[in-house]
């Protein structure tokens, strides 16, 4: 007879914490109505942006994408699309930090490449115009200028 295996506490459908934590922050910051909603996620991206500045091991190029992220930021004031830009700005150099082994929480190795899947979740969202899980999916104020709604099927235009 052989050994037993041992057992462990792994669900293999379950999701993974950090896209867990991205539901959650979705559903979250959902509570805040819009334009709120918006400027809080752009001021979020912002420090975002400086969170490896304290020992993030890249030297100067910290302090450069610390200033690319708050030029994306300014624009998402404003602008769902520029969060989302900044959401995988910030998630690709989570994912640097994470093979430069720097990451964001130095004590937990994995923490970069989880805030990683958290930051997409998240991106996907912004990208998706930010809106309320609980919220029809019907129009956006994201090109306010449009003649319709870049998330309509149909091609029937907005009347002003």
């Amino acid at each position: 007879m052989g050994h037993p295996r041992p057992h462990t506490c792994r669900r293999p459908h379950a999701l993974p914490r950090p896209l867990l934590i991205g539901l959650l922050y979705v559903t979250l910051t959902s509570l805040a109505p819009e334009p709120h909603r918006r400027r809080l996620n752009a001021v979020v991206v912002a420090g975002a942006g400086a969170a490896y500045l304290g020992g993030g091991g890249l030297g100067g190029w910290e302090f450069a994408f610390t200033a690319l992220a708050t030029c994306v930021a300014s624009k998402g004031l404003d602008s769902w699309a520029f969060i989302g830009v900044g959401r995988l700005l910030h998630t690709a150099w989570d994912v640097v930090h994470h093979l430069k082994g720097h990451p964001i929480i130095p004590f937990a190795h994995a923490s970069s490449s989880g805030c990683a899947l958290c930051g997409l979740v998240i991106a996907v969202w912004c990208l998706a115009g930010g809106r309320a899980p609980w919220e029809p999916l019907c129009r956006t104020d994201e090109f306010p200028g449009a003649r319709r709604s870049a998330l309509r099927r149909e091609s029937a235009t907005l009347k002003e």
